[in-house]
């Protein structure tokens, strides 16, 4: 009893049960997301979206310059100074605008090329990129300001917004994967993430006023330059890793079909859902704990609160999960996706493998270790480009899974071995 009294007054135990919350309603959206999906879209339409939100991401990170964890860094290190604070919001919205209104008129003027490439032929889905066209600044800026929020500190702020853009997520995705099937499923990849600006823009004006915090004669070129190792470091993960899970879906397509694809996302989606308690919590708690963390006590005892705390945790879900495989299908999707059953174990070893990695990998952006994380980061992803590529031809989908076991395996020694002396 007395154990469970200190973990309660952790300030870690009050920001996860919020979060914990959040998660929750969003696993339940994700649930019901995926049910209409199963029903309306089947096998095939998943592997299609499943393209689309690896295109996306990529888009994203590019979109917003890969600045979100730099953005959370310097904004949480200048939140006492108001003209310095200015100063960094005024130099970031400018940039983010400007290249969002760029990318906008590539995606206008290629999206047929764009369709070819992400959907094969199929012309139906053209539109798809004209209307992220339109969407992208408001998605960008959305990002940007959830950032600067999370930089003040406001953990709470982050969690409500990310609730309540859930469930306009939710509502935006009936409608249309009811109406449109895989197109309208698609589409609302697009519009319910743009629409997070207004949810963001009304709470971060109870905080600062924004637009006035905006002056142009405040731009500066050192903020860019101090945000460019951070910009690298996003780019790499979150441009490339999202084009090497294109590229090997679309080799999995090739090699045993758009269904089996389709398995393999089912089983990528599922892992998304519990994930998101992980990855929330070391954006809005552990990143800013070990950004300002300055000796290997401090980050040694921000590591074990994680190891200590969270990964018994996620380790005895994810051993629940594995167990419920089957009811878990059967209630999310449909029989027609119980192949997905024979994917999980793989999938699960990597996930806890992955979990334990993260929070290492989160001290390399806390830290700025920029040729370290790219080096690491190149490094997991050809295991995974190649290894899957290769497994994929003897087990079929399941290579998959396989590969990103081994990949968080290699990944997680390698990182062991670079913070060894803030871990043991």
């Amino acid at each position: 009893m007395e154990i469970l009294k200190k973990l309660a007054a952790k300030e870690l135990f009050k920001v996860t049960s919020l979060n914990s919350i959040s998660v929750i309603f969003k696993i339940g959206i994700g649930l019901v997301t995926s049910k209409l999906l199963a029903i309306f879209v089947g096998p095939s339409g998943m592997a299609l979206v499943g393209n689309f939100r690896n295109f996306i991401s990529s888009l994203e990170s590019i979109a917003t310059l890969g600045f979100q964890n730099g953005i959370v860094n310097y904004i949480a290190q200048s939140r006492e100074d108001n003209l310095k604070l200015n100063k960094i919001i005024s130099t970031v919205f400018t940039s983010l605008f400007m290249v969002s209104l760029l990318l906008s008129s590539g995606l206008f003027l290629f999206s047929e090329y764009l369709c070819v490439q992400i959907f094969g032929t199929n012309p139906n889905f053209g539109i798809v990129f004209k209307c992220l066209a339109l969407a992208l600044p408001w998605y960008a800026t959305s990002i940007f300001l959830l950032s600067v929020i999370n930089g003040l500190g406001h953990y709470k702020r982050v969690i409500q917004i990310n609730i309540i853009g859930n469930a306009v997520g939710l509502f935006v995705s009936i409608i249309m994967i009811i109406y449109f099937k895989t197109l309208g499923a698609i589409l609302s990849i697009v519009i319910s993430p743009s629409l997070m600006f207004f949810i963001t823009y009304f709470f971060i004006n109870r905080e600062i006023n924004f637009f006035k915090a905006i002056h142009l004669n405040q731009f500066d070129f050192k903020i860019i330059k101090k945000l460019s190792s951070f910009s690298l470091m996003a780019l790499v993960s979150s441009v490339i890793g999202p084009m090497v899970f294109l590229a090997v879906r679309k080799y999995v397509i090739h090699i045993v079909g758009l269904e089996q694809a389709g398995y393999w996302e089912t089983i990528t989606r599922i892992s998304s859902y519990y994930l998101m308690f992980i990855t929330t919590i070391l954006s809005i708690y552990f990143l800013p704990k070990l950004t300002v963390a300055t000796s290997n006590k401090e980050t040694k005892s921000i590591f074990w609160s994680f190891y200590r705390y969270l990964l018994p945790l996620f380790s005895i879900g994810i051993i629940i999960l594995y167990f419920l495989r089957f009811y878990i299908i059967k209630t999310l999707f449909t029989v027609e996706f119980l192949p997905v059953t024979g994917l999980f174990f793989w999938q699960l070893i990597g996930d806890f493998l992955k979990v334990a990695s993260l929070i290492l990998g989160y001290n390399l952006l806390a830290k700025k270790m920029t040729v370290v994380f790219i080096v690491t980061e190149l490094f997991s992803l050809s295991i995974t480009y190649f290894l899957s590529l290769y497994l994929v031809t003897i087990f079929g989908v399941e290579g998959v899974v396989m590969a990103h076991a081994f990949t968080y395996l290699v990944y997680l020694i390698v990182l062991s071995m670079v913070f060894r002396k803030s871990i043991f």
